[in-house]
């Protein structure tokens, strides 16, 4: 068999990973143009393994073609932020939930960890944010219900395109951090309730933490297009 076919998979596999990080980034924001020459250049690769990564990548909704424009970043309209939240909410509560009742000694001892980990390691946007994700990850993983943890995977792919991390302003990091502990003690405790409820609560504060930082945004433009 051929090695050309697996290579050239490989070449789109690394391209749709590393694109998808250039969205995490925040260094392809929602609504910007992107084009499969300047990508293959800023990858240093070809144009097949790009094409092959947009296709994927309209494919999960993060590229949208849009009419007399082509292949944009999709961005998310207030609405539809709103509805990724509510949904979150009722799975990162879920997920909370069943982790108080299914979690191992060590899998609670990772969020732990974790958490830790955050409190000496996340004083930028950026490591706050990856930070973030892991601990995240480990706790949809500790709910030991693998269709949730599907579902919830694919609901962290469309939070790609809500653009930078509100971790970044000064009132969220400190109070995120508070929201993960609140989290892991009710797990600890192996109090179910309290978990979904911390769960809720956390993402209801990351929402509004979202849309005030969407106002402050479209608020600085306006004021910058009529100086």
């Amino acid at each position: 068999m051929s090695k050309k076919p697996i290579e050239t998979k490989m070449r789109g596999e690394t391209a749709y990973q590393r694109i998808k990080e250039e969205i995490i980034a925040g260094h392809l924001l929602p609504g910007s143009r992107v084009r499969e020459t300047d990508l293959a250049e800023r990858l240093n690769t070809s144009r097949t393994p790009v094409r092959d990564a947009l296709r994927r990548l309209e494919a999960d909704g993060l590229i949208t073609h849009q009419p007399h424009v082509g292949a944009v970043i999709t961005k998310l309209d207030q609405q539809s932020i709103i509805e990724l939240y509510s949904m979150r909410e009722v799975l990162e509560g879920t997920a909370a939930r069943d982790a108080a009742i299914h979690a191992s000694s060590v899998e609670i001892e990772d969020l732990r960890e974790i958490l830790e980990y955050e409190r000496k390691h996340g004083d930028t946007p950026a490591a706050a944010a990856q930070i973030n994700r892991t601990f995240h990850s480990a706790l949809y993983q500790a709910a030991h219900n693998r269709f949730l943890v599907k579902t919830l995977e694919s609901l962290s792919t469309a939070m790609l395109l809500l653009g930078p991390t509100t971790l970044g302003l000064d009132f969220r990091s400190a109070t995120a951090r508070e929201e993960h502990e609140g989290i892991v003690d009710a797990i600890s405790a192996r109090d179910s309730a309290a978990a979904e409820a911390a769960a809720r609560k956390h993402i209801r504060n990351a929402q509004k933490a979202r849309l005030s930082m969407n106002r402050a945004r479209e608020v600085g433009g306006q004021f910058s297009q009529t100086k």
